[in-house]
């Protein structure tokens, strides 16, 4: 079955205003009868929650955190990006728009990025008036900086905390709608299922963390802002919390999978340390604006780093790719720093880590410092002392991060980074309209597969989001709720709910009385491995179709010998872990499969027998240039459905940054 993403017709940078001139309105009055359900409080939910409340509609938002403030779109570090050109560069719409469709390796849907594009600069004026601190120049103009694959600076930022600005932001015009009665708040709630009633979504089935009781809930549309799976290789930049659930719940209840096998592997996070790790840090995409990459030339090189003079040092990113040097995208440097380690080349204990190098800024920042006051000749020390300070000043709190963790002091010697998983560019399909397969269910931001195709580049996450949930939901929401208004509130006595809640209350019993031997943790860790091995940075079918067997073998496993304890009518933390790690499972088993049937390279998605003669991912354009987007079927299986990927204004080509 072909999919209908509901494009609109005409000229690409038309599509938008002549969707918005003529989409379907809800007068004010009618708004106040409509009642919408936002599942996730980062940047996309509490955005979208905001905006729906200014608007008028009743709206109810759930967290499964204590506050929205802790959704993990804090951890963002490196900024947003914008086509406005400030820099006078030479960036606009059309290149910020190229950019993102080459970056995700020509396997994103032109009409959405576009439409990214279009609103990105009204997302700054946004933030700007909510009082978030973006860094500025010397003038009062906002400051930008580089990130990867592009050559334009269109950065954002503000130091190195800029998720967590932009989410003060966005929670601030939450509270408000809070405080005004529009928008009512269930913290510590987690949604287990999505209640379809004659076709199509009305409300959701919620936990409640702290008691452990069931409630329902009814919205005539429900919007799913729920982050990321990137915790289903369990070590990843993800807040330990974040999972797959709530899109995994209505996934089964027919909403399609897009694209489940595009992970993002991001190149520059703090090494693994042992075997006792839960999560992994990650150190911003922004660091490699001033860092530069290298490896001792020599295998094996225990020499410190500072010992190892400039003429035996391997700058491998700037000799492979010299046009984009230390900045290329994320698969791409990813991929070149596993190439490296792998061929021996290695630093640091495991000797799976790479140099990241500040030396070489901080003796130029402080050079231009020192200039400032008629110095034109410092000494090293000088320049050095000046430019720490500079340095301090635009990266100060992801150094004293490094140092915290590491016990390294990044001034003084290069960090050590490898690739970890961080982002995911599946999700739930949806339409132009950020519509599910199931009328009336949306699915916003990282929640979605739509707009970074096979590799998403660095500052975009926080674009996505917000343009979702400040620019894009506002309008294409009344296109469906403005055939409702006729729609009285479905009482949660309805049988669909009770249903629901039977189901839901059955699966949380069968989980506690397991009563075996492993805990969920152990389950969750031989997961991850079976995936970072098989389906990880690099993939091949035979690891792929291991990896399919022993997931269903960890399956049975798990619901043959997993152990909970505490009970369920109460706050229980590993219960709650269990039914994530439940469905981690069945979510591995489908990326692999999405990966096995995608016998071609792209982005972050990289078969070993797909490969040029140089190591850089092959597409294959002919044969895959779609989304795969898969329906449920049972627990047996899941069929794929094909969108086609159209290229009218970027035509594919392969990826050069050299």
């Amino acid at each position: 079955m072909a999919l209908d993403a509901k494009i609109p017709a005409g000229e690409m940078d038309k599509k938008w205003s002549d969707y918005k001139g003529h989409v379907k309105l809800v007068n004010p009055a009618n708004k106040r009868k409509l009642e919408v359900i936002v599942v996730g409080t980062g940047l996309a939910g509490a955005s979208a929650a905001a905006s729906l409340g200014e608007m008028g509609y009743k709206v109810k938002a759930f967290c499964f955190q204590d506050s929205p403030r802790r959704a993990h779109s804090i951890a963002a570090q490196g900024g947003i990006n914008a086509a406005k050109n400030y820099q006078n560069d030479g960036d606009s719409v059309f290149r910020l728009f190229y950019d993102t469709v080459k970056g995700g390796d020509y396997r994103a849907r032109e009409a959405n990025v576009h439409r990214l594009a279009e609103v990105s600069g009204s997302i700054i004026d946004q933030c700007v008036a909510q009082g978030v601190p973006f860094a500025r120049e010397y003038g009062g103009l906002l400051s930008n900086r580089s990130f990867g694959g592009t050559q334009v600076q269109r950065t954002f930022y503000a130091a190195g905390q800029t998720g967590q600005q932009l989410l003060l932001g966005a929670y601030s015009a939450l509270e408000r709608q809070v405080a005004l009665g529009n928008v009512t708040q269930y913290s510590r709630h987690e949604m287990l299922d999505v209640v379809v009633i004659d076709g199509k979504a009305r409300g959701i089935i919620a936990r409640d963390l702290i008691s452990g009781e069931l409630e329902s809930h009814f919205g005539h549309a429900v919007l799913l802002c729920t982050g990321g799976y990137g915790n289903v290789f369990y070590l990843s930049t993800n807040a330990m919390g974040s999972n797959v659930t709530a899109a995994w719940k209505a996934h089964k209840k027919g909403a399609y999978f897009g694209n489940p096998c595009f992970t993002q592997i991001h190149p520059t996070c703090i090494p693994v340390s042992g075997d006792h790790q839960s999560k992994l840090t990650l150190m911003s995409e922004s660091l490699r604006n001033d860092g530069r990459i290298w490896v001792p030339k020599q295998q094996n090189d225990n020499r410190k780093a500072i010992d190892i003079p400039e003429e035996e040092r391997d700058y491998y990113l700037e000799r492979r790719y010299p046009a984009f040097g230390n900045l290329v995208p994320r698969d791409v440097a990813s991929r070149a720093a596993k190439e490296r380690c792998d061929a021996g080349y290695g630093v640091g204990t495991t000797k799976m880590a790479v140099y990241l190098d500040f030396a070489d800024a901080i003796v130029r920042y402080g050079k231009i410092e020192a200039g400032k006051t008629g110095n034109h000749n410092p000494s090293k020390e000088e320049a050095i002392a000046l430019g720490k300070k500079v340095v301090e000043e635009k990266y100060g709190n992801l150094f004293e991060m490094y140092d915290k963790i590491t016990g390294e002091n990044p001034y003084e010697t290069p960090m050590r980074i490898y690739p970890a998983v961080h982002y995911t560019m599946g999700g739930l399909w949806v339409d132009y309209e950020l519509m599910t397969t199931v009328p009336g269910l949306y699915a916003l931001g990282e929640a979605n597969f739509s707009d970074h195709g096979a590799n998403r580049l660095g500052a975009s996450a926080l674009m996505q989001g917000l343009a979702d949930g400040y620019f894009v939901i506002p309008y294409t929401l009344g296109n469906f709720l403005a055939d409702e208004i006729r729609t009285p509130a479905i009482p949660t006595t309805h049988e669909a709910f009770v249903q629901a809640e039977k189901v839901v209350a059955d699966r949380i019993h069968q989980l506690m009385n397991v009563k075996g031997t492993e805990t969920v943790e152990s389950f969750h860790k031989r997961l991850g491995k079976i995936m970072w091995d098989k389906c990880g940075m690099a993939r091949n079918a035979q690891g792929l179709q291991d990896a399919i067997v022993e997931i269903q073998q960890l399956k049975k496993e798990f619901w043959s010998n997993v152990r909970i304890p505490g009970e369920i009518n109460e706050m229980n933390t590993e219960l709650d872990k269990a039914g994530r790690v439940a469905d981690f499972i069945e979510l591995g088993e489908l990326m692999c499969m999405d990966a096995l049937n995608r016998a071609e390279s792209c982005g972050g998605h990289f078969r070993e027998e797909s490969q040029t003669e140089d190591g850089e991912a092959k597409r294959d354009d002919e044969n895959f240039s779609y989304v795969s987007a898969w329906e449920f079927k049972n627990e047996q299986g899941w069929e794929m459905h094909k969108e086609t990927l159209n290229f009218e204004i970027v035509k594919p080509t392969q990826r050069s940054y050299k």
